[in-house]
């Protein structure tokens, strides 16, 4: 069920973090309630759906920002009730407010300038109300309410949409005053928060143990290395958005594990090739020479081996509905693979 806060002296109507209702999909806003309380009002709250290439349950991805300044969205808007739902939703929430013990005061004004801005057009001084929670316009919109991203490990970043809902007429926009009223460009930060990225192990020649000195090569064949789409969606009455967030691979750095070691290129970034592979499969005869991609072990990882870490960078992206689109932060994603270096055996004769 909905929740009532108390925050700056008002009260906000919030959604629950979590869903548990569909495998693959966590809740944007709504419940398991189909009808309001006469069975004619319009219960429509709006789940956010993601499809393509995404964590499972609705988890977040394994993508990481190259912004450490980028977050994903902390808290948005979205439509919530109908004005018959929300009038016997929010009605039966203040009731209840109003009877809790300690109600008084500070607390208790806010609840009555709450439950005027719902009955009286007039509302509060600066701000216009409601007459009677627009039941009078039932089915002609709906009552838009913040929503926490449950994966904003920051409180006072996911409490942040402090508003009280307010009514969005159905085909129209939200007042430009409220600026984190959900939107293509939301769904795309949403997205990229939700996108999976393949594990891609390097290859790497010598392939079960390298030796001292001598060159490692590493590659990605084209054919592992793709473009991945990630899509967050809602709809509800009057209402239909989505956007696509898409990732493109664009270098593979190489981290050896250990200090003791030459990374090719020196800065162990090895970019694209034309044909979108990376690095350069090795061939017979090619023992001796410096591959485009790869690591040079100048001592033995003995009786251990040396965690080589490979990180891809991806360019991200997104498109969405009505011609929307931008870029968003690189992401990174990497994987370790144990590698093991052996001294060349010498036989003195």
């Amino acid at each position: 069920m909905a929740t009532l806060t108390l925050g700056c002296g008002l009260i906000a109507l919030t959604e629950p973090a979590h869903s548990t209702e569909e495998p693959g999909d966590r809740q944007g806003v709504g419940t398991k309630q189909t009808g309001g309380a006469d069975k004619t009002g319009i219960y429509a709250g709006a789940h956010i759906q993601y499809t393509g290439s995404v964590a499972p349950q609705g988890r977040p991805g394994n993508v990481t920002s190259s912004d450490v300044n980028w977050t994903p969205p902390p808290c948005w808007y979205a439509p919530y009730l109908g004005a018959k739902d929300f009038k016997a939703e929010m009605s039966k929430n203040l009731d209840d407010a109003a009877n809790t013990p300690g109600m008084t005061g500070h607390a208790g004004a806010a609840i009555n300038e709450t439950q005027r801005h719902y009955e009286d057009e007039y509302g509060w001084t600066d701000t216009p109300g409601y007459k009677d929670y627009n039941v009078d316009k039932d089915g002609e919109g709906m009552f838009w309410a913040s929503v926490e991203n449950p994966d904003e490990p920051d409180v006072l970043k996911r409490s942040s949409c402090t508003d009280l809902p307010f009514w969005v007429p159905n085909g129209e926009a939200p007042p430009p005053r409220y600026e984190q009223a959900i939107s293509p460009e939301i769904l795309a930060g949403l997205a990229y928060q939700h996108m999976q990225l393949p594990d891609t192990e390097v290859t790497l020649a010598p392939q079960q143990a390298t030796k001292v000195n001598l060159p490692t090569w590493a590659w990605l064949d084209k054919t592992v290395f793709d473009e991945v789409e990630a899509t967050a969606s809602i709809n509800a009455p009057g209402l239909a958005l989505s956007a696509t967030t898409t990732a493109k691979p664009t270098s593979l750095k190489l981290e050896p594990g250990t200090p003791d070691a030459q990374t090719h290129p020196a800065s162990g970034a090895c970019t694209i090739n034309a044909d979108d592979s990376i690095g350069e499969p090795y061939a017979k005869g090619k023992a001796d020479q410096t591959p485009p991609c790869g690591i040079t072990y100048l001592r033995s990882s003995g009786a251990g081996t040396y965690p080589l870490r490979a990180t891809i960078t991806w360019d991200i992206a997104w498109t969405g509905t009505g011609g929307a689109g931008g870029d968003l932060p690189d992401g990174t994603f990497g994987t370790t693979q144990a590698v093991t270096v052996q001294e060349i055996q010498s036989v003195n004769r």
